[in-house]
């Protein structure tokens, strides 16, 4: 908790001046209750009207000045926590963008959306409360107690026993509900995990006819959450009662108790409703700082999980002395690499070696888990090889800084990744400066025109959250046209083609020949038909080279490629 604090730098004005008007407030409820006092004691006693208006306007200008510093301590407490949240949110996503596909892999998204919300409103709603609590509550009780001991030590007594009392049922329910506020966040993950799957899936629910098993699902999983939120605010709703019950019973006491004095003129009436005041300001702050201190367990366990993210090694950054890659490569090496999932018992690639020159299409195929995606993978340095070494132009990747290293390539994952906006913008992000002819060409070479003009709005046209207003294959087309307008240096085509039709297919690697042919492509396919015409094609089996060569040279010496081409073409087609 205290290491996330540091983020309340920047706005450490807001919190000097939240603490001296909160000072302000609590000097002058302080002072309200002697003012009264003197009131009773002095002016209505003795019927001295001119004192009454006297130290009624100073009442009045103490209460006005308090109240003026409690709105004023609110509002800079509230900017001080909401741009706490800012910052802390925005070093979440920053840390988070940095991630590797193995912290992903860990933390998982679900989770990563909970603390960048929920968590963060959790501890931004203590920070608020702290800093309006932690100087109002101990000024107003210890100097409560200090000017009742002052109006009457006797009466004063009371409080040895109400205090200890208050603190020992404090301390009862919250050792029962500390534990379960992690718990709580956990199964906010859950919910929230539920919940995303069944709206990203409900094509397919829908499809098989699962709602009821997603609404079992769903019950499940909030009915978890709901009964640990219950046992939960059930204790707190317990609290504030008895709470309440022992102050009442403490206040009926001290009146029978001060009555007995007044009648026998060893006490003021005055002096007797300011000790009520005190006696009242004492068990206010005591009771704030319990729920504070119910508030505290659970901000702490968001803490703790924000703390996760942020204090998360990253596998896959820049090394202190990296280099920018200065040209395009016009080579691409594998040298004996071997990678490994973490967990896993079996690499996912293993001992693999090949080539690729500017000009060449070097294409992965096999079957499936045979690893061709991490392959890719690999390339782009989401993971890194245990073994071995990837090399552009001779050069180790893992020396080159991330931002040249991908700047370099044109990358089109399975499944396409489209984001909110027009097809203009998702086609430019591939390179913001882009022109608008541009965009047109890469669209026309990835076979997208046609249907992109025939949307009423043309580019401009505008795509809901991942493209679902799309075809697979619209999207697909849109992912490529992406890569294209970007013109790297290496293509990276992970089974981008695998939604497309057979004529759409051919007419799209037509114009890609003309398009890369001063680049580095490399294909990832299950089609034998988008392959054929590679330079090189790498056969995979189990994370293993088992094959390679041309099409001609695979046919004759390769068990493995023949039966994946006999499975997809007629003996006619695979000779052609």
């Amino acid at each position: 908790m205290l290491k996330i604090l540091k983020y309340l730098a920047p706005y450490r004005r807001s919190v000097i001046l939240v603490l001296a008007l909160t000072f302000m407030q609590a000097m002058s409820t302080l002072y309200l209750p002697q003012l009264m006092s003197n009131i009773v004691d002095v002016g209505i006693l003795h019927g001295n009207v001119h004192y009454i208006v006297r130290v009624g306007l100073v009442m009045l200008a103490v209460t006005m000045m308090g109240g003026l510093a409690a709105i004023g301590g609110s509002l800079f407490a509230a900017r001080a926590s909401a741009g706490y949240a800012r910052i802390l949110r925005e070093r979440i996503f920053r840390h988070v963008e940095r991630f590797g596909l193995s912290e992903f892999d860990v933390l998982g998204t679900s989770s990563l959306i909970v603390r960048s919300n929920n968590d963060v409103m959790q501890v931004q709603q203590m920070v608020q409360m702290m800093l309006r609590m932690m100087i109002i509550a101990p000024l107003t009780s210890i100097g409560g107690v200090i000017m009742a001991i002052h109006t009457n030590a006797r009466l004063a007594l009371s409080m040895i026993v109400v205090v200890p009392l208050l603190g020992l049922t404090v301390y009862l329910i919250l050792g029962r509900g500390i534990p379960l506020f992690h718990v709580i966040q956990v199964k906010v993950d859950g919910l929230n995990r539920v919940v995303r799957e069944n709206l990203a899936g409900v094509k397919v629910i829908r499809a098989f006819h699962r709602q009821d098993h997603e609404r079992e699902r769903f019950y499940h999983a909030n009915a978890d959450l709901t009964q640990i939120s219950v046992r939960v605010f059930q204790m707190t709703a317990l609290m504030l009662p008895l709470v309440m019950l022992i102050m009442n019973w403490a206040t009926v006491a001290i009146f029978w108790w001060g009555s007995v004095r007044v009648n026998h003129g060893q006490l003021q009436v005055g002096s007797l409703m300011a000790f009520i005041q005190y006696f009242s300001q004492i068990m206010f702050s005591v009771m704030m700082v319990s729920m504070m201190s119910f508030m505290l367990p659970r901000a702490q366990a968001s803490a703790l999980r924000i703390g996760e993210v942020l204090n998360t090694t990253i596998t896959i950054e820049d090394p202190p002395d990296a280099i920018e890659l200065g040209r395009p490569p016009t080579t691409l090496s594998f040298d004996h690499v071997t990678f490994c999932y973490p967990g896993a018992e079996e690499p996912a690639l293993d001992n693999i070696s090949f080539e690729a020159h500017t000009g060449q299409t070097v294409a992965i195929i096999g079957g499936t888990g045979a690893g061709k995606s991490t392959l890719i993978r690999l390339i782009a340095r989401f993971y890194d090889a245990q073994k071995g070494v990837v090399r552009l132009d001779g050069m180790d990747i893992r020396i080159l800084t991330l931002a040249s290293l991908r700047q370099t390539m044109g990358l089109v994952t399975q499944p396409p990744a489209l984001f909110t906006g027009t097809i203009l913008d998702n086609v430019r992000y591939g390179d913001t400066n882009a022109s608008e002819s541009a965009v047109k060409d890469a669209l026309m070479t990835a076979q997208a025109w046609e249907f992109v003009e025939s949307m009423p709005n043309g580019m401009l046209s505008y795509l809901d959250q991942g493209g679902v207003n799309l075809s697979g294959g619209q999207r697909q087309r849109l992912s490529i046209a992406r890569a294209l307008v970007r013109h790297p240096a290496i293509y990276l085509l992970d089974d981008s083609f695998s939604a497309l039709d057979y004529k759409t297919d051919a007419a799209l690697r037509q114009a890609l020949k003309s398009w890369t042919h001063e680049a580095i492509v490399l294909i990832v396919a299950q089609r034998v038909a988008t392959i054929m015409d590679a330079d090189l094609i790498l056969v995979l089996d189990d994370g293993r080279v088992v094959g390679r060569g041309t099409h001609t040279q695979l046919m004759a010496e390769c068990d493995i490629y023949r039966e994946i081409v006999s499975s997809q073409l007629s003996p006619e087609e695979s000779a052609s």
